[in-house]
């Protein structure tokens, strides 16, 4: 099982979205053995879900 050991917001407000984009977020993941992967996914996404450090990563799909 893979869960959320950080969140990064890399927006210091110096770059403009795309017309349409929304905010993202870069998650770093963490399993059981001590692996790590980084996803990107959208800022309003993590808030939707009510995921936060130290939550279970849903999406197993994306981390393939």
């Amino acid at each position: 099982m893979w869960k959320i050991k950080q969140i990064f917001d890399g927006d210091f407000g110096c770059e403009e979205l795309a017309l349409g984009e929304r905010p993202k977020v870069s998650v770093t993941l963490e399993n059981e053995e001590g692996q790590t992967k980084l996803v990107s996914v959208e800022d309003a996404w993590l808030s939707d879900n009510g995921l936060n450090v130290g939550d279970a990563w849903p999406m197993q799909g994306i981390l393939s």
